[in-house]
């Protein structure tokens, strides 16, 4: 059986290493040819061969792990209640560890333990043991499962924390040692409260997916037996015919049949002017009706729509990973049992060398007031030991690309920039030249007769009949072009006999008997071009249009030029692309002549015509290994396999959707300004997950060595890693007010 692609909602994960040991265990099992599972989206993306290992069974394997999969369905009721229970641990934990900072206080500045030691001791540890064993149960038991898999995560690194200061505090009543139970408490509450504020903050980060959710019509008018009915936007079947009035969202992506209006489309492509749209013409779900009564024939439903098209990719985007967090990854995967490590040395170190850390703290008590050199070896080894545990937590790392990359791919949908793989998002910043198809990207893909030029004693509605009648077997948009100019001057056609299309030269057939050719010079082997002939090409392919040759009976019966106007604003998407510092080329099927000419007409700097559908890939490929990193933007059938070739394939959404699936990137409009807006995102985007490693890596290689010298009280050392997480998502964020136009 080919390979199939699972996606779990996971539950459980606490920290990046918890993602690392569930797509361990996951890329180990039997028949997984790739996992990977996200922290910040909580989501495992798997490809598997399910004649060797079924989903149930992938579950199981997620389940070994000690986390569980949480159902589609219960999700998002399921995410508000987590949200909610969160914030109640987070309350309570501070109900009790509230007042053991009010006791702790006069202890610290005066000496003295209110109103005895012994009270003083044991009610810290009354109040620190529900906040600690009851509502830091779900962190202590997460901590229980890493170490019974062998394995360490974040979870781990708090619980031994609390759990040595907490038995310092049962120590006390015993032996002469600090009693760090109320320690302890301060630092899960903080710990609780980190995982709450967190938890809001990623939910910001994954709000596209929501937003998208929410643009959807909830119910829809249709038309039955002539009678207008409302049904849920669920029962809409293909074919339905759907009234939309005017300030109505359009249920379903379908095909006007009557009426004509402006559709605000900015929810599809980002840009704020409507666009009119008549009979025939295709219409999006969720945009909204701005003006006249509209009858709507649904054309695609559910999964299929465009909306549902978005959401996939948008998902598909989240759930990929960037080159960079690879690197990240790796770093992770050794960080928790290196801490550990660590800690344990630490610990250690002091009784090895207590007068070498002694004399430290003698020459640091004067300017850090939670130091204190007077406290015997034991306590100043946990307090050190604790701190080192905490403030190593490598939550931050776990969140510092992926809560870039949810924001950075929402920010893309919701101007019209459809992000398929993390991975471009890393590769289109380094971007050296942009590949430019001609036909539908360029311009408009509906090009028209400029010129014919009837030759050898034919007249030009001859010449025009022959052409168009073998055109009419063909569905290439030069070839239409000529139909229609036909069809408009009244000519009528001929069926045409044995045709056949010669690609990336032109087409042949037989009219009335009579052997038509039509095309470039390439298909006029053995038929001569004279002077005249080849001055009129010339004429017509300086003035950037497409001249065809047209034979009859071995002889040339004439030339007919075709032109495609330019999409409004290639020229200027063109002119800030090279402004940029990126290099443009175009890519035609077209003589060298006509594609500078169009070239020159938009900007572009350099040229590859003639260039026939199958040598795409060559060009891209030499191109790579000219200039190194090459992004191709396209729209046809032809241009899919170029599209995978280039390092970042970028479709025009009004294309076929075989170059959208070839595609890393899809742009909705068509239009080449999306191109900056997918570039400016892209750097933008990296920009926030490099700041947000630097600084993750940052908290964690500063205060280590604080801490070890026991310079970093654990409480505090506790709100430095919870700031650390925070602040990570924080700045992701902020990728909101990046601003694309």
């Amino acid at each position: 059986m080919a390979n199939k692609k699972a996606t779990l909602k996971i539950g459980g994960m606490s920290c990046a290493s918890c993602a690392q040991t569930i797509e361990g265990a996951l890329k180990k099992a039997k028949g997984v040819t790739e996992a990977n599972v996200n922290f910040a989206t909580e989501k495992a993306v798997i490809f598997y061969n399910s004649s060797q290992i079924s989903f149930q069974e992938l579950e199981g394997v997620v389940e070994s792990t000690g986390y569980h999969v949480v159902e589609e369905l219960a999700k998002e009721g399921q995410e508000e209640r987590m949200m909610q229970r969160a914030q109640r641990k987070m309350f309570w934990s501070w109900v009790f560890t509230l007042p053991i900072v009010i006791w702790m206080i006069p202890e610290m500045v005066t000496g003295v333990a209110w109103p005895s030691k012994f009270i003083y001791d044991l009610g810290l540890i009354i109040l620190a043991t529900p906040v600690v064993f009851i509502l830091g149960w779900t962190t202590l038991r997460s901590a229980a499962k890493a170490i019974g898999h062998i394995s360490a995560n974040m979870d781990v690194l708090i619980a031994m924390g609390t759990s040595a200061s907490y038995i310092t505090g049962l120590a006390s009543l015993f032996v002469p040692v600090a009693n760090y139970a109320g320690v302890a408490a301060m630092i899960m509450a903080f710990h609780l409260t980190g995982r709450y504020i967190e938890a809001k903050a990623k939910g910001r980060a994954s709000q596209a997916i929501k937003k998208l959710l929410e643009l959807g019509a909830k119910t829809a008018h249709i038309l039955i037996d002539g009678q207008e009915k409302e049904i849920a936007i669920e029962e809409v079947k293909l074919n339905d015919i759907m009234v939309v009035r005017p300030g109505e969202k359009i249920p379903t992506d379908g095909v006007i049949i009557e009426g004509k209006s402006a559709i605000d489309e900015s929810m599809a492509t980002g840009e704020s002017m409507p666009v009119n749209k008549k009979v025939s013409d295709e219409v999006i779900g969720a945009t909204i009706n701005q003006q006249g009564l509209l009858k709507v024939k649904a054309t695609k439903i559910g999964k299929d729509t465009f909306l549902s098209q978005v959401i996939k990719m948008v998902e598909e985007c989240q759930g990929s990973k960037v080159p960079i967090q690879e690197f990240a990854d790796k770093v992770t995967s050794y960080f928790v049992p290196t801490v550990i490590g660590i800690a344990l040395m630490t610990f250690l170190a002091w009784f090895l060398f207590p007068g070498f850390f002694s004399g430290i703290l003698i020459w640091a008590q004067g300017f850090i007031p939670w130091v204190n050199p007077d406290l015997n070896v034991i306590s100043l080894a946990v307090i050190a030991t604790v701190a080192v545990l905490v403030i190593a937590c490598p939550c931050a790392l776990g969140l510092a690309t992926p809560t870039a990359l949810m924001v950075g791919s929402g920010i893309g949908a919701e101007n019209g920039v459809l992000i398929r793989e993390g991975a471009a998002i890393q590769t289109l910043k380094d971007v050296h030249t942009i590949v430019f198809d001609k036909t539908g990207t360029i311009t408009k893909g509906k090009p028209e007769i400029t010129d014919i030029v009837a030759m050898d004693g034919f007249k030009e509605e001859e010449l025009l009949r022959l052409a168009a009648s073998v055109e009419n077997a063909s569905e290439h948009p030069l070839g239409q072009a000529i139909v229609r100019g036909a069809r408009e001057k009244g000519i009528e056609l001929i069926s045409p006999q044995d045709f056949e299309a010669v690609a990336g030269k032109g087409v042949k057939a037989k009219v009335e008997g009579k052997e038509v050719l039509i095309g470039s010079r390439k298909l006029m082997q053995g038929i001569e071009l004279t002077s005249s002939i080849e001055e009129t090409l010339r004429r017509l392919e300086d003035e950037a249009k497409t001249a065809m040759l047209v034979a009859c009976q071995r002889r040339i019966a004439g030339v007919i030029a075709v032109a495609d106007t330019l999409k409004e604003g290639s020229v200027a998407a063109i002119a800030e692309l090279e402004k940029m510092g990126l290099k443009t080329v175009i890519l035609t099927g077209d003589n060298q002549r006509t594609g500078e000419a169009i070239a020159k007409k938009v900007g572009i700097s350099r040229v590859l015509a003639e260039v026939l559908p199958d040598q795409k890939v060559a060009e891209i490929q030499r191109l790579q290994e000219k200039v190194g990193i090459v992004a191709m933007v396209g729209d046809g059938i032809n241009d899919a396999p170029a599209l995978t070739q280039a390092n970042v394939g970028i479709a025009i959404g009004t294309g076929t959707d075989i170059a959208i699936e070839a595609s890393d990137v899809t742009l909705v409009s068509g239009e080449l300004s999306a191109v900056i807006k997918a570039i400016k995102l892209s750097r933008a985007t990296f920009k926030k997950i490099k700041q947000n490693l630097y600084w993750a890596y940052g908290y964690n290689t500063a205060a280590i060595p604080i801490a070890i010298l026991g310079l970093l009280h654990p409480v505090i050392a506790e709100i430095a890693m919870a700031t650390s997480s925070i602040s990570v998502v924080t700045n992701a964020n902020r990728l909101r007010k990046i601003k694309l136009d």
